[in-house]
């Protein structure tokens, strides 16, 4: 049974930084993409980042490119998101998604999902 579990999240001020984790655990993911998406009240779920597992190959939204660097460590089966420059408009609720082959920022596409974390950034 695939699981997703982020942790990182947390309140920080504009301008700062938070980096977030996903731990991927119940199969192997080197024929994934992983994907960051987040979801702000109000508003639908959004593509943020994604990484194919077995090239490495890196997807931002426009929206945090040059700002978020989503990186993963194979030996821990873990993706991660680091974010620097943080906006108030970054504020949202982040999820970990994992779906089989190439990279999609369609959320329809993952089949797996984390619980998600809360990052609230102050002005």
């Amino acid at each position: 049974q695939v699981q997703l579990e982020e942790s990182g999240g947390g309140l920080v001020q504009a301008g700062g930084s938070l980096r977030l984790s996903c731990a991927a655990s119940g199969r192997t993911f080197s024929s994934y993409t992983m994907g960051w998406f987040r979801q702000a009240p109000g508003r639908e779920r959004e593509f943020v980042s994604a990484i194919t597992w077995w090239t490495g190959r890196t997807y931002y939204a426009d929206s945090v490119k040059d700002r978020f660097t989503i990186s993963r460590d194979n030996a821990k089966n873990t993706v991660y998101l680091q974010m620097n420059n943080l906006k108030p408009e970054d504020t949202a609720v982040y999820y970990c998604a994992a779906r089989p082959g190439a990279s999609s920022d369609y959320a329809s596409s993952y089949n797996h999902w984390g619980q998600g974390t809360q990052v609230t950034v102050s002005s």
